[in-house]
């Protein structure tokens, strides 16, 4: 997978660039047949005219594979709750989007070992 991180108003520390790649790991595993395909693009950092107490933090994860683009961005306390949220919402976003795709195929599947048994795939 292509990994292409960006920060902005923030210098990115070791700790926290060792704790974002075991987040993406978690997506590359989501991703397995298309990891070699895709490509995720993580932005972290200070959000915009933010306060000094509160949701200060941002990250944004685009993730890329086959064709679609998932966006999830999210605000935490620290770092890390904000990678962990937006990350838990891209996850999602990869499940719903794979499950979709298994149910078309299976469907798929169906109608084409009706039309070979049958002829008729006008019953569904």
């Amino acid at each position: 997978m292509d990994i292409r991180i960006k920060t902005s108003d923030y210098e990115i520390t070791t700790e926290v660039s060792a704790y974002l790649n075991e987040k993406i790991v978690a997506i590359e595993k989501i991703l397995s047949d298309d990891a070699g395909t895709a490509r995720c693009e993580v932005e972290v950092g200070r959000a915009v005219g933010s306060s000094q107490q509160g949701n200060v933090w941002r990250a944004e994860f685009i993730v890329m594979h086959g064709g679609e683009r998932l966006r999830a961005e999210a605000m935490g306390e620290s770092v890390n709750a904000a990678i962990d949220i937006a990350k838990d919402e891209i996850l999602q976003q990869l499940r719903k989007s794979k499950g979709r795709s298994q149910t078309l195929t299976k469907r798929i599947g169906g109608r084409l070992k009706r039309w070979a048994r049958l002829g008729d795939i006008r019953g569904y």
